[in-house]
């Protein structure tokens, strides 16, 4: 299979889809490789390491034209889902329930489109969701640190307090993989932590983990009023596998917190469950509302490229190697969970969460490829 990798032209997202050692794998496979040229310089990767590891370097026309499983980080935008065709496989974070423009853009292209954010093992598990969402946790919390000084119009506050002053009060809404991971670095710091969520079980796991460090309490209106009131920081850690993200704090909620105190939506790349929050860029990430500071960048990790790209990797490229090797369609019967990937085939919804976000129709997958 011809496997094209292209360069991410989001504002501010220099993470790449596969690295030389990846490229190196695939072509031992059997694969042709085909990188544009630069897209590996965000994370420090050069074209040269690429041609050394057996991949072309080309444009990304020929990469349009030629590829048959095209690899990619983030989601298409509007120059780029015009490009694709009929027939080709589409890899990467797609996160259509948050734009119904983009998802119908796509099936009009006829492309195959698998999302990372959607494949799922036997356990439950978001086994290519993962390792980004270990980055976005982590950094949240250091975002919101930052972003509490008052030079960028926070309430002054440091994070971990000092010796006779208290440290920040952090609330996550949130249990799984984002908000364990803030939790760990917001409790790190020594900030007085509080973590919401509905799955009782998670709650007792968290609490077994960092019992004494944090405040547990099942989520509900009532309990994130509560929260938010006395929140300094709020981290939005909430997830729906495909669907948009659940409204859990209104703007009269906002309107009630703490003037300086910060707000970094995390599930903002499936809609946000903030109702003040909307989609921000590296470049400009930060807005108030009621006073409020909000940070709403959808791609987070891209902050750190080198240590992103590496850890996405790391989890894509048994897949990547799987439909390159075996063709989709037999890929997908032999792994149940690579068949929850597929959001639409053929100009048709394949995912349930997805078309119900937009009231539109869908088909299994199977039937599809």
């Amino acid at each position: 299979m011809v496997v094209g990798v292209l360069k991410e032209i989001k504002e501010g997202e220099n993470r790449i889809a596969l690295t030389p050692a990846g490229a190196d794998t695939l072509v031992r496979d059997g694969s042709s490789v085909l990188v544009e040229s630069s897209a590996g310089e965000g994370s420090g990767l050069k074209d040269v390491e690429y041609r050394q590891a057996g991949a072309e370097v080309v444009t990304a026309q020929e990469i349009y034209n030629r590829a048959e499983l095209i690899v990619k980080v983030k989601e298409p935008l509007d120059t780029e889902w015009p490009k694709f065709h009929a027939g080709q496989i589409l890899f990467t974070y797609l996160h259509l329930a948050s734009s119904e423009k983009l998802t119908k853009g796509l099936l009009e292209s006829g492309i195959t489109g698998v999302a990372y954010e959607t494949v799922q093992d036997e356990t439950g598990r978001l086994p290519l969701l993962v390792p980004m969402s270990e980055v976005a946790g982590r950094m949240s919390v250091q975002v919101a640190m930052r972003l509490l000084e008052s030079d960028y119009g926070g309430r002054g506050i440091l994070m971990s307090g000092v010796p006779g002053v208290p440290p920040a009060e952090v609330v996550i809404l949130g249990g799984g993989v984002v908000g364990l991971n803030a939790a760990k670095i917001a409790a790190g710091l020594g900030a007085h932590l509080t973590i919401l969520d509905i799955n009782h079980d998670r709650l007792k796991y968290i609490d077994d983990i960092i019992h004494g460090t944090a405040i547990t309490v099942y989520s509900n209106p009532y309990t994130i009023r509560q929260a938010i009131d006395y929140a300094d920081v709020l981290i939005g850690a909430v997830l729906v596998t495909g669907a948009r993200a659940p409204m859990l704090v209104t703007d009269e909620m906002v309107s009630r917190m703490k003037t300086g105190s910060v707000i970094v939506d995390v599930s903002v790349d499936q809609g946000g469950c903030v109702e003040t929050i909307h989609v921000t860029t590296h470049a400009e990430p930060a807005y108030k509302v009621h006073d409020v500071i909000h940070y709403g960048v959808p791609n987070i990790p891209a902050a750190v490229p080198r240590t992103s790209t590496y850890a996405l990797t790391n989890a894509t490229l048994p897949y990547i190697r799987t439909i390159a090797l075996k063709g989709l369609k037999r890929a997908v019967h032999e792994d149940p969970s690579l068949a929850g990937g597929i959001n639409l085939a053929k100009g048709v919804l394949a995912h349930r969460a997805v078309a119900e976000s937009f009231g539109m129709d869908w088909v299994p997958c199977y039937d599809l490829v």
